[in-house]
């Protein structure tokens, strides 16, 4: 994508170089460099992670899909709600975060079988120890914030809070999320994602990179969002889980072990 189609783009979705900053990573410093043309030869993985923001979420994508449904809302970028992440059509897998639509591909068996192996590992240990926590696997709502603004769909949610649950969806911070990361959920998921963690309370992130055999672990501050203890993982480590006193382990080896049968 050129700088003037990335400015035109940029027009379209009516967002601003802060919007942009923060749904790419990118500082905002940097993102006003070159769309001013200030920087004369940007990054590649600069450019790359602007072009991201602006052609994934698109106003033409979003017309096409429009056409085709008929029902889909079609709003600026910063103006969807609650309302319409449930009005969307049911084939298309979508989160709503500060008002910005983001499309989520289907995962891949790799990541499935992650997330599986995870899910099994926190129901045994919540079985033998009769515990009270939920484990739910992709699928549950998360209303984050407990605002219309921000709806997401976590690879795992630990609830040990029934009062969070509605018939829809569990409103407010989950105690554990895990997110397995893919392509088009990475930046997500390691940026956007974790800072919306931390502030709505979530005790514990871990966030599974299957491409590079990794964990990282964030451990959040009840005092203090800005406040975390981080542990770096590989695939052949032994992770405790926080919440749980360190108590439950999850065996990376063997998940390792298991992806390679």
């Amino acid at each position: 994508m050129t700088l003037s189609e990335m400015k035109e783009r940029k027009k379209e979705l009516g967002y601003s170089y802060e919007q942009i900053a923060d749904m790419s990573g990118v500082p905002l410093s940097t993102v006003q460099k070159v769309f001013s043309g200030a920087t004369q030869s940007p990054r590649y993985e600069t450019l790359l992670a602007i072009e991201t923001v602006l052609e994934d979420y698109s106003t033409s994508k979003v017309s096409e899909a429009a056409v085709q449904y008929g029902s889909k809302p079609t709003k600026r970028q910063g103006e969807y709600t609650v309302e319409d992440y449930y009005n969307w059509p049911e084939d298309e897998r979508i989160e709503l975060i500060d008002g910005v639509i983001y499309h989520v591909s289907m995962p891949g068996i790799k990541h499935q079988r992650i997330v599986g192996e995870i899910d099994f590992a926190f129901k045994t240990y919540v079985k033998k120890k009769k515990g009270k926590c939920e484990i739910f696997g992709a699928g549950v709502d998360v209303r984050l914030d407990c605002d219309d603004k921000t709806m997401v769909v976590p690879d795992i949610t630990v609830v040990c809070q029934k009062d969070k649950f509605t018939e829809r969806y569990l409103d407010g911070a989950p105690d554990l999320v895990v997110e397995v990361l893919s392509k088009s959920t990475k930046k997500k998921d390691m940026t956007i994602k974790l800072g919306k963690y931390a502030e709505a309370g979530v005790r514990e992130y871990w966030v599974v990179d299957p491409e590079k055999e990794t964990v990282i672990v964030y451990k959040f501050s009840r005092e203090d969002e800005n406040d975390a203890q981080i542990y770096f993982y590989t695939f052949a480590s032994q992770i405790t889980v926080g919440i749980w006193d360190d108590e439950c382990v999850v065996d990376f080896a063997e998940i390792k072990a298991y992806l390679e049968e």
